[in-house]
């Protein structure tokens, strides 16, 4: 069999003049047995008459995906299309892209809206194709109408898929231009990575301030990923239509629930992928509130904390005393941190936050020179360091904003082999994390004269060249590959 087939509904629309190519009829490719059995690597293009929800076409594409066929368009992308109100995270971006265009003076042109046809990428718009490319890179189907109106400034007004059926002749003739050319790149011309295992995505972002893993660490993944067999991309917010393509994700962006990040996870794990930091991790561990609530249930030891509203403000301080560390539920390296050191600063502070979060966290002062964090990974230790707190500072990170010259400051950082590191926290840190899952986590702890106390679990540590691979160096890429591999290698059944 074809390493890649195109359905259409009725064998008339494949008419006698196009192309010889491998052609199914749709009815064939839902019952007989001999495509339900055909392995993965098989490409499905379906040209059905229609892709509403449980027609022929739909079915096709939901079959497709069920026998794991990488098919355009995947049913993901027929949701999206049938949906009136597309703007979400696939389009949020070119609008900008759409003005800058449109928004030229062109003599002689006067339109306040306008269709453009898009064909596996292509337009007939010079100045477009590049925004052709994006818009097919994040709703892959074959035929796109897209409509553009001008509301203040130009915007993508609505998307639509067409079908081959109801093109005419010089559509067809434009469409089978682009047909060739998409099948003799992405199709039929062998690639390097067809010669890995396995497809891992790695979702970064370059233009982060504070990313977990920095270029350096970012290449290491790459380069460890050939020795497994696993062709390593690096990934962009751009790239969210393309997820479907990998056999996994990996999340080297700083997360968020209400950010594409936690879109990514759950669009992976949608597509039955392996996914590091899973959805669920992402939940847990980006609240501080319910971090605070799971491990007190568990009884492991936290600094006091009480958690704050606007009518129990006033009684915090007579829990913990001051100073006293306010934080939203949701910050990262140390942002959204704050120290009060009196019932003034306490108000002013906390009514800063309450705008942004009902609910806050007041955790007792307990300063150390340094904070242990122990990276987890499938709940074994895979490395530890010592963050020393910014000089003159007492959180690792200064983002003090009257020091515009200098930007965000960070201490210094030790790492340790895991049997150099004490045992208890090492074990502190096992059992909080346990508590998540079996992702990838760093655990925050500090050693005071009272004992080992968990501050934070994070869902996507950092990993930066210089710093947390300092003892195991390459190897601590091999590992989290490795670990990859034996994820995939579960969900292949091997």
């Amino acid at each position: 069999m074809a390493d890649h087939i195109i359905l259409v509904e009725n064998p008339t629309d494949w008419k006698a003049h196009f192309p010889n190519l491998p052609v199914v009829a749709a009815k064939d490719y839902l019952a007989k047995p001999e495509y339900s059995s055909t392995g993965r690597n098989l490409r499905v293009l379906n040209l059905c008459r229609s892709y509403r929800y449980l027609s022929v076409g739909y079915y096709c594409s939901l079959l497709a995906e069920a026998r794991r066929h990488r098919v355009i368009p995947s049913v993901r992308t027929l949701n999206d299309l049938s949906r009136k109100s597309i703007y979400s995270l696939d389009i949020e971006d070119l609008d900008d892209h759409v003005q800058q265009v449109l928004g030229k003076p062109r003599p002689g042109f006067t339109a306040t809206a306008f269709e453009l046809d898009i064909y596996f990428g292509q337009c007939a718009v010079k100045e477009l194709q590049e925004l052709a490319r994006q818009l097919f890179d994040a709703f892959r189907s074959p035929m796109l109408r897209v409509e553009f109106r001008l509301q203040g400034q130009w915007r993508i007004a609505s998307l639509k898929a067409l079908h081959l059926h109801s093109l005419s002749t010089e559509q067809e003739d434009t469409f089978m231009g682009a047909l060739t050319t998409y099948l003799s790149r992405r199709w039929r011309q062998p690639r390097a990575r067809n010669n890995y295992r396995y497809d891992l995505a790695v979702l970064y972002n370059p233009k982060e301030e504070m990313p977990p893993s920095n270029p350096k660490a970012l290449q290491q993944f790459v380069k460890a990923g050939r020795e497994f067999g696993v062709n390593v991309e690096l990934i962009e917010k751009k790239d969210y239509g393309r997820l479907a393509e990998f056999d996994a994700l990996f999340i080297r962006e700083t997360t968020g629930i209400d950010h594409y990040t936690y879109q990514f996870a759950k669009k992976a794990e949608s597509e039955g992928m392996v996914v590091i930091d899973d959805p669920d991790s992402i939940l847990k561990c980006t609240n501080k509130v319910y971090l605070d609530e799971l491990l007190h249930t568990h009884r492991i030891r936290t600094p006091k904390t009480v958690i704050v509203r606007r009518d129990n403000l006033d009684r915090v301080d007579s829990e913990i005393p001051y100073p006293i560390v306010l934080k939203i539920p949701d910050g990262s390296f140390s942002r959204g941190v704050f120290k009060v050191d009196d019932r003034a600063e306490l108000h002013d502070v906390a009514g800063k936050l309450f705008k942004s979060s009902d609910l806050v966290l007041a955790q007792e002062f307990l300063y150390t020179e340094f904070d242990w964090r122990v990276g987890i990974l499938n709940k074994t230790p895979l490395f530890v360091c010592q963050y020393f707190m910014s000089k003159e500072h007492w959180q690792i990170y200064n983002h003090d904003e009257s020091n515009q010259t200098r930007g965000t400051r960070e201490g210094d950082s030790k790492t340790f082999r895991i049997d150099e590191a004490p045992d208890v926290v090492i074990k502190t840190a096992l059992k909080a994390a346990g508590l998540i899952g079996n992702g990838f986590y760093g655990v925050d702890l500090k050693q005071t004269t009272k004992g080992v106390v968990v501050i934070e679990i994070n869902d996507n540590p950092n990993i930066d060249y210089g710093i947390e691979d300092a003892v195991l160096k390459e190897d601590l890429y091999r590992k989290v590959i490795e670990d990859l591999v034996w994820r995939m290698d579960r969900k292949r059944g091997k």
